[in-house]
Formats: C-alpha cells, sequence, structure tokens
C-alpha cells in the first residue's frame, strides 16, 4: 500500500472544497425585474401632492445573484425631489409652481445602485404627478347617530370639543365639503348623557389634515315626554254634609310627562279629582273640577270641564 507524503495530503484536503464550490457557486449574471417605490419629496407649500401620481417604478437589471440579493435587502427607492423637479422659475419662487399635471422624466442617475448592478431597461420612462392648490378653511361640526336609544328616551344634539376644525388640503377636496361629521355614535340602549372621543369622518384622510382629528362629543340624552289619556276618573265630593249629585259623576283627562313616569303604577295612582263644597247650602250649582297631578306631569286636556253640583 503506497502512502501519499504530507504535503499531497494538504493539498487534496484544499483541493477538494475548492471543487465543491466551483461546482455549486456561480458567478454569471443573472437578470431580474425590481420594483421601486417612489420617494416623493419637497412638495411645494402651497400645493398638495394627489393620490394620482406613479407610486412604482419597474428596473431590468443585470448582476450575480450576491448583489442582487444585497439590493433586495436595502429597500431602495427612487427619490423626486418635487420643488426642484417643477421650478422652471430662474429666481426660484415656487409660486410659479402651478395646480395641474405633470410628467417627471425617470433617470437612471437617481437610483442608488452598486456599480456591479448593470439597469437594461425603466419603466415608465416618465412618473405621473397631480398638484392642486392648498387650502384652509373652517367647519362646523355635526354628529350623526345610529341606533336606537332605550324605550322612553331620546337624544338631543350633541355638543362637540371644539366646535370647529380647520381642514387643510387639495382645494377640490376642501371645496366638495358641504358638511364636516365625525364618524357615526351609536345610541343602541342609551339612557344617560354620556361623552366620547371620536374622529372627524373624512372622505380622505391622507390628503386632508385636520387641526383638532379627535372630537370629544356629549350626547345628551333625556326621557321623551309622551302624552296619555287617562279616562273614568271618579268625581270626590269633598266638605259637604249634605245628599250630593254630580253630572256626570266621572272626567276624563290628559297628561303630559316623561315616558317612565307615566308608566310608574304608584305614581298615576296619585292622580285623583274632586270638588269642595265647604259653604254651599242646598241647591244646583255649576262647578270646576280640581285634579291632583303628581310633580313632573302636566295636564293638557279635560272632559268636561263643567260640573252640575245638586245638593239635596
Amino acid at each position: 500500500m503506497h502512502k501519499l507524503p504530507l504535503c499531497g495530503a494538504i493539498y487534496i484536503l484544499l483541493f477538494i472544497p475548492l471543487l465543491f464550490c466551483l461546482a455549486g457557486c456561480t458567478t454569471e449574471p443573472v437578470e431580474t425585474d425590481l420594483l421601486l417605490p417612489v420617494d416623493f419629496s419637497n412638495v411645494p407649500e402651497h400645493m398638495v401632492l394627489t393620490n394620482f401620481n406613479t407610486d412604482k417604478i419597474e428596473i431590468r437589471i443585470q448582476a450575480n445573484p450576491k448583489s442582487i440579493d444585497l439590493m433586495n435587502k436595502e429597500n431602495t427607492r427612487y427619490p423626486v425631489d418635487l420643488y426642484t423637479d417643477l421650478e422652471f422659475d430662474p429666481a426660484g419662487d415656487s409660486d410659479s409652481i402651478e395646480p395641474g399635471a405633470y410628467l417627471i422624466p425617470v433617470e437612471e442617475k437617481r437610483i442608488p445602485m452598486n456599480p456591479a448592478i448593470k439597469i437594461l431597461t425603466i419603466t415608465p420612462s416618465y412618473l405621473s404627478v397631480q398638484l392642486e392648490r392648498k387650502m384652509k378653511k373652517s367647519f362646523k361640526i355635526s354628529v350623526p347617530y345610529i341606533g336606537v336609544p332605550a324605550k322612553g328616551y331620546i337624544a338631543l344634539d350633541a355638543a362637540t370639543e371644539p366646535s370647529s376644525v380647520e381642514l387643510t388640503g387639495a382645494a377640490p377636496l376642501i371645496e366638495a365639503i358641504r358638511e364636516l361629521k365625525t364618524k357615526p355614535i351609536d345610541l343602541t340602549n342609551a339612557n344617560e348623557n354620556f361623552k366620547k372621543e371620536i374622529p372627524l369622518d373624512l372622505d380622505n384622510p391622507s390628503l386632508i389634515s385636520s387641526s383638532d382629528p379627535i372630537i370629544i362629543v356629549t350626547i345628551p340624552i333625556q326621557q321623551q315626554l309622551v302624552s296619555k289619556s287617562i279616562e273614568n276618573i271618579p268625581i270626590q265630593v269633598w266638605n259637604s254634609p249634605f245628599r250630593v249629585t254630580i253630572e256626570p259623576s266621572h272626567i276624563t283627562i290628559r297628561v303630559k310627562g316623561p315616558f317612565e313616569t307615566l308608566n310608574h303604577k304608584e305614581t298615576m295612582d296619585q292622580i285623583y279629582s274632586f270638588i269642595n263644597l265647604n259653604g254651599l247650602k242646598k241647591g244646583v250649582y255649576a262647578r270646576h273640577a280640581h285634579i291632583n297631578i303628581p310633580v313632573g306631569l302636566m295636564m293638557t286636556d279635560a272632559v268636561p270641564q263643567v260640573f252640575t253640583v245638586k245638593i239635596e
């Protein structure tokens, strides 16, 4: 059996990993497509960038796999300086930038790229940008309700803090607002006043900013005033030692008050009617009846209003 010299054995041990590397590793360039988000900055102070813009570009690159992998991890973005790209006034006055749609050429040199990576194509070749005039306007706030309070209760108009807010955004969007509302507040089964913090209901909050995005709302809940008829209440005779006949002998009234009070038996049992005959002698008289009404209720009608009293 032949033995290799020591130096020969070391050479073989070093050569084997090299063979594996040559077999499994490649430095041949490959092609792939990448999507780069467009990063818009430096919007002119008096303008607003709308949603109508190109937000990504696609590039086809050629590089070795390792370089491509590194680029994917770097979250590369395409930068656009709107003030610089759109300012054509030699004096540098940004007010010369008018509202409208613009096309900005895509430049390869702006793409932060490793020199080992070759850019083959860029799509699109122009970025579309829509700018609108910035506008500020104050609005009073209204609060819409959904749901129904507990039976016998109603919700009055809500109070807001603040009562009005200033909105800033693209002029067409601000001018289209006819009424500024909060998100709806649910009144389901509410039976007492409550407060809630709630945001404004803006169709496009990415383009409209508010001086107070969160509103403190106070919702007043009151018992609903309802009416109820109470029929055939007997007329009582007070303070007469004689035999008395009253025609008619009963009265019907209509009372108004909170729902719960009108449906509380003990309270309603306190309603009664009487005619005080103190000091009257025998004879026939026309008299009004007195009605005892509990606190919190109001009588709105009574039939009849005049009674014939015969004292014998």
